[in-house]
């Protein structure tokens, strides 16, 4: 490349000798020759970024809230095996799975990594644990799992959470004593039949039929139809040895509703058992490393000891019995315990949006285009102000929800009977908002990386990909939405009639006076977090004020409760979010009163104020109801701006606050230009 300092007739006699050389085959001068050196040369982030105001460590404490050693020692556990296909580049080592890889290899790979792990001790106590200490370090671990593949994460969460966890719940000490330690250790690997091709949300309309023969003691689980055929079923077609089915289950010709059985679908030889067919579910767009499945049961008999009897049984005589009478009850206390999906989901979910902000931001911080002066040298990307406003927002509601999914794992591994509501629609929320922002936030994060976001292995590109599934399993997330409404309505409907004080799901600001927002605000009220508050109560409080007023409309003209919902859909969509939105908020604020450190609640507070603004300016909500008035509006939208050049300073040092180690993040985080020179393509 010639010199930047050649004059323009050097520059046409530089050419001119170059063409006059290669019309005589001639070499060219050495003077002209290529430099090996590059002229943009790599500067590490930490040199364009200034020394952290805040302790890291600390900050990542408070993110990750727990289990940080064990932690660490996983993703050490992972970087000693080459099963975890690490590769050089840029002078450092990665580990990310291998995309290249077909299906039936991805799935082999991810069965032999759960080997690996299984050996090292990593699933001790995941399910013959005890107590919330046990619980907690599950789920971190879990969480070091997706960070690295979610396939190898979903294939262990459906073996333990789902499998296991429905032996757990469901089940009773039978259950427990032949199946917990056997799981454990994998000598039966186990799958969740619940999903059909008819229906998944759902799950009430499920046409699996269940009888019971009180001849041979035992049950007879059938797929009567097309649309019965279960579908969906992670490691199903290729590895599970047994099955949860989820079942109509019909005794003495009476529907008694959706129970759950223990099937055995292959045998010791992997051979697929009489009377049980399956199929693949062939390639798709993420998580190939899953094998998932469809399972046919063509009157396929399972001991009466197979049924999970927590909540329901049958004698041996054929009889049906329950302490809950009320089908309803019955229902809600069946499907309580499923509540780990959607708090795995949240969980992962985030994880995977740190990983695309870290990638995105650290390469942004080293990443130059253009200048803004005539000669003068070219910008770092995320000095632009339209770039940080891309990605700085973005790392704001990262954090909030980080908060916001430790509260759901606290409350989740401290959960009692009486708290089976909260969780329902506390991780029904979460799951929603924090698997829609990952999905967001990984669209972004590849686009701020140009050209280089759609290698696969710079990560962002592929996550897309392999999270995209979160948006709809374990829940819809806009059918997710509209239960935690019902929940809601529920509550405020309850109160009214027993004139009491409402009481639950942090509803209880609206025992207190209206919330009043300033006519006209400014940066300093903005940035208080009693407005903060106010104005999200606010907005949750009139919205399930309208959403109640609405339903009895509807219901006052004769049409169902269930129909007065589905009419009211937008006014419920927006009080889920409503919701959820200020339950994020309230987490921030408790992690945020239990900091001391000076540094860190300064930039906490910058934090918090760039999600609570954000949210302000991209919900529509709070002009549409008019929280905001439009100059109000255009005034969060100037402080939005300036926060951005505010944590502008801080954007390393929160990334790396996130504990990600750099072997689980791409290449272009760190030296992207010797990762793409020729001497690495050579080596």
């Amino acid at each position: 490349m010639q010199n930047s300092n050649f004059s323009s007739m050097e520059k046409v006699n530089f050419r001119t000798r170059i063409l006059t050389n290669h019309l005589n085959q001639e070499t060219p001068s050495p003077h002209f020759s290529l430099q090996t050196t590059p002229c943009l040369s790599y500067n590490p982030p930490e040199l364009s970024a200034p020394s952290s105001i805040f302790d890291k460590k600390q900050m990542r404490q408070l993110m990750d809230g727990h289990n940080l050693t064990e932690k660490d020692w996983l993703f050490g556990l992972m970087l000693q095996s080459n099963l975890f296909n690490p590769m050089k580049s840029g002078g450092k080592v990665f580990v990310q799975p291998d995309y290249n890889q077909s299906k039936e290899q991805q799935r082999e790979i991810t069965m032999r990594r759960i080997g690996y792990l299984l050996e090292h001790g990593v699933f001790k106590k995941w399910l013959t644990g005890n107590g919330p200490v046990d619980e907690l370090r599950k789920l971190a671990l879990l969480e070091c799992l997706a960070i690295f593949d979610h396939s190898l994460a979903i294939k262990t969460g459906v073996h333990f959470f789902l499998w296991g966890g429905a032996i757990q719940f469901f089940g009773t000490k039978r259950h427990h004593d032949k199946w917990l330690k056997a799981t454990e250790e994998y000598v039966v690997k186990g799958c969740f039949a619940m999903t059909e091709l008819g229906h998944g949300s759902n799950v009430r309309g499920i046409e699996t039929v269940t009888t019971y023969d009180s001849s041979t003691g035992e049950f007879v689980i059938t797929t009567p139809c097309e649309s019965a055929q279960k579908y969906w079923i992670g490691g199903a077609a290729n590895h599970a040895t047994h099955t949860v089915v989820f079942s109509q289950l019909i005794i003495e010709g009476k529907n008694q509703g959706v129970h759950a059985f223990i099937c055995q679908i292959r045998d010791e030889n992997g051979d697929i058992c009489p009377n049980i067919r399956i199929a693949d579910c062939g390639h798709k767009i993420g998580l190939n490393g899953v094998d998932n499945g469809r399972i046919w049961f063509d009157n396929v008999r399972v001991p009466r000891e197979n049924l999970l009897n927590s909540v329901a049984d049958v004698s041996p005589d054929g009889k049906y019995l329950t302490a809950i009478k009320d089908p309803d009850q019955r229902f809600a206390a069946f499907l309580a315990p499923l509540t780990s999906g959607r708090v795995t989901i949240a969980v992962s979910a985030i994880y995977s949006a740190k990983v695309g902000l870290a990638t995105a931001i650290r390469y942004s911080l080293t990443r130059r285009a253009f200048s803004v002066t005539p000669n003068g040298p070219e910008i770092l990307l995320l000095d632009y102000p339209s770039h940080q406003r891309r990605l700085l927002p973005l790392l704001a509601k990262t954090y909030a929800m980080s908060f916001a999914v430790n509260y759901l794992k606290k409350i989740y591994v401290n959960r009692t009977p009486e708290m089976n509501k909260v969780i329902h629609v506390v991780s029904s929320a979460f799951k929603a908002i924090a698997s829609w922002h990952n999905m967001r936030t990984l669209q972004e994060c590849r686009e701020a990386c140009g050209g280089q976001g759609l290698k696969t292995e710079n990560r962002v590109g592929p996550l897309k990909g392999e999270f995209d599934v979160q948006s709809t399993f374990e829940g819809d997330n806009n059918v997710l939405m509209q239960q935690v409404s019902k929940a809601l309505f529920g509550e405020y409907v309850a109160a009214k009639r027993s004139k009491k004080p409402i009481k639950g799901l942090g509803l209880e600001h609206m025992n207190a006076s209206r919330p009043i927002v300033p006519s006209q605000l400014t940066s300093h009220t903005m940035r208080q977090a009693q407005f903060q508050n106010d104005i999200f109560c606010l907005r949750e409080r009139d919205l399930l004020e309208r959403f109640a007023a609405e339903v009895a409309l509807c219901q006052a003209q004769g049409k169902s409760k269930e129909y007065a919902f589905t009419l009211n859909y937008q006014l419920a969509e927006d009080l889920g979010r409503a919701y959820s939105d200020r339950a994020v908020l309230h987490t921030f604020l408790e992690a945020e009163a239990s900091v001391t450190s000076a540094p860190l609640k300064n930039v906490l507070d910058l934090v918090r104020s760039m999600y609570t603004l954000v949210t302000l300016e991209e919900d529509a909500a709070f002009l549409r109801y008019g929280y905001l008035s439009t100059d109000n509006a255009a005034m969060v939208r100037k402080e939005v701006a300036n926060l951005c050049g505010e944590l502008r300073p801080h954007a390393l040092s929160l990334v790396s606050s996130f504990g990600l180690p750099d072997a689980f993040l791409g290449p272009i985080a760190f030296n992207w230009v010797e990762a793409n020179a020729w001497s690495s393509e050579q080596n």
